[in-house]
Order: structure tokens, then sequence, then C-alpha cells
């Protein structure tokens, strides 16, 4: 594994700011939104955004009416100095605060898990390593299960539909259960540590998402495009001002959106055995594939192939060793974007 480069300064100097705006009018109550930029630190179309929405609001140019909305443009500062995905580990995993945190991540999740939950909504924004368009993931359909269980699905899907993409993407924490699952059998073969145990773990697909769901809220992923794709940035200010406009935080009306989208559900992740393990080509999220068509070949020679048709997403060429390589979805009937939005 390819060893971090140094912290450029102590990580106890570091610190979260967040930027919190009231409605003033005690006649209009309104919700408690939350925006998230850099939860990645490589990943700042939110910070950007963010940062250019702060400067308006301070000119008078966009009111906060109704409600409140809280900006946190960097919310993981040791990744976001470093330029790079992860601080000490990565943040949208493993969402739990802790009584006895052993990484910088950790320290940063006792103080976001409290923030998350004295919210109502949450926008977060993400971009991804390879091309492809912008997308938005939602969590599960209303449920009681074990899981995800969720009352929500349609306001999540109003945002969702608001937020802008054509593509809905549905499906991450039970994916992530089935992947835990594979490295918990493969642990005892592995060996130990902080890194098998935080992969492991059964609260490892938990991000900002299925934490805020978790505490009676809802909210969606946001990924805006790739890195260092100047669109992005536009894409997530487009966002956060429709999500502003829909929750009635400002008095803007929000923009019509056309009900038909491509949903996708996610039903599987591989992850990267070793660092020899290579794609066959270079693909893009969401790079259609038929069943048997082989996605990428082991050190060892063994071919990674499509279970089914359907589609590559979030590949990740540089993935690390023991963690996620890409996820492979597919196409979920047309309706199901209907029936849970107009529920």
């Amino acid at each position: 594994m390819t060893a971090k480069p140094p912290v450029p300064q102590a990580t106890s100097s570091l610190h979260l700011r967040s930027h919190t705006f009231h409605g003033l009018d005690p006649s209009r109550p309104g919700p408690r939104l939350l925006v998230l930029g850099a939860v990645h630190g490589n990943e700042t179309c939110g910070t950007q955004a963010i940062t250019q929405l702060l400067e308006e609001i301070d000119r008078g140019q966009l009111a906060i009416q109704r409600g409140s909305v809280t900006f946190i443009p960097v919310t993981n500062p040791l990744a976001y100095q470093l330029k790079q995905r992860t601080g000490d580990r990565n943040l949208n995993r493993n969402m739990a605060p802790t009584a006895n945190p052993q990484d910088f991540e950790d320290r940063i999740a006792n103080v976001l898990c409290p923030i998350l939950e004295a919210h109502d909504v949450l926008l977060d924004l993400h971009s991804f390593h390879t091309g492809g368009a912008p997308f938005v993931m939602i969590g599960p359909q209303n449920n009681s299960g074990v899981l995800e269980p969720f009352t929500h699905a349609a306001e999540e899907m109003q945002l969702a539909l608001h937020t802008g993409p054509y593509r809905i993407v549905e499906g991450w924490l039970d994916t992530y259960a089935r992947g835990v699952q594979r490295r918990a059998a493969r642990a005892a073969c592995d060996g130990s540590g902080r890194s098998q145990a935080l992969v492991t773990s059964t609260n490892y697909g938990v991000g900002t998402t299925e934490y805020m769901r978790s505490r009676g809220g809802y909210g969606v992923t946001l990924e805006c495009g790739q890195h260092d794709d100047p669109k992005g940035v536009e894409v997530a200010r487009h966002a956060i001002l429709q999500t502003l406009a829909l929750l009635g935080i400002t008095d803007a009306a929000p923009e019509p959106v056309a009900m038909e989208r491509d949903i996708l559900r996610l039903v599987d992740v591989t992850d990267r055995d070793h660092a020899g393990d290579t794609f066959t080509r270079e693909w893009r999220s969401f790079d259609a594939v038929k069943s048997g068509e082989v996605i990428g070949t082991r050190y060892d020679g063994e071919a990674v192939a499509a279970p089914a048709d359907g589609f590559v997403v979030f590949p990740n060429p540089r993935g690390e060793v023991g963690q996620e390589w890409f996820y492979f979805a597919q196409r979920r009937l047309q309706d199901a974007v209907w029936t849970r939005a107009a529920r």
C-alpha cells in the first residue's frame, strides 16, 4: 500500500467551521437544512459553491427567510489540506460518535454527528474519480426493517428530483452489507488491525446520509461530476439554490422539474484484492456492460466479469487494497420513481 504524505501541520490545530443562518419571522417556522462540502478532501466543487453563496448572503443577494441553513464548506479539513480523499481514514464510512476516538475522522464524527442530529434535511456534495455525468444517491423506500428503517422516501425523492441530475441511484447500504460480509469472511485469513476492523464493521456503509436517516431526518448525496470538471461547481450551486427554494428557506420558487428519471439500483460491490488488480479499460461511471463482459483482471489472471447486464459505477483504478474497486448496478423500472415521488 502506498504510504500517505506527511501531515503538513498538527491535526490538533485543525477545526471544523460552520456557518448557520436563521430566518427571523416567528410566524414562518421552517426546516433545518445542512449542506456539506469536502467530506472527501479532494472533492471541492461543493466547497466552492458554498463559498460563493456565503458571499452572496453576506452581500444581501440571497436572503434566508424561513427555518435555518447550516453550511460546512470543508467537512474533513485534514483531507482537504492534504488535497486527497481521506485524512487518516474515510470519513464517509463508519459514521458514528465514539468515546475513544482513534483517528482524526473519529474526532470529526464526534462533532459532526450531533450537527446532523440537530437538522432535518441534508444535502451532501461530492464528486468522483473518473468521467461521467452527475447523479444523485437516495436511500431506501419506506420500511420498518433492521438495516435502514425509513419514513421519508417521498420527501427524499422530491429533494433528489430538484437537485438536477437525470440519473438517480439507490441501494447503497444493503450493497455495503453484502460487501462487509465478504470482507469479514476473509478477515480470519487476512489478519487484523485498525484498517481491517473498519472495513469489516457492520457500520462500515454508514456515512452522512445514512446517519441522518437513522436519526429521523432525510438527505441525498449529490455526485456533481468528475473531481476536476469546472461544471461541477455550477451543479452544486444549482442544487443548493433549488433545495433552499424547495424547502421554503428562501422566497424563490423552485424550478419545475421533469418527473422522468433514469433510476438505477446498486446490487453489488467488488473489492480490489491486490495492487496488481487492473481494469480492462478506462471505465466511467454508468458505462453499460453485458452479462459475462470482463470488467477487470485479478493479479493472478482471474477475470472479473459482469454477473448480468448492467452498469459499472464508481470505478476506482487506484482503489486501496481490501476496499471498493467498483460497483455494479442495474436499472429499476421507471414507475418506481413515479410511485415514490407521488406518495
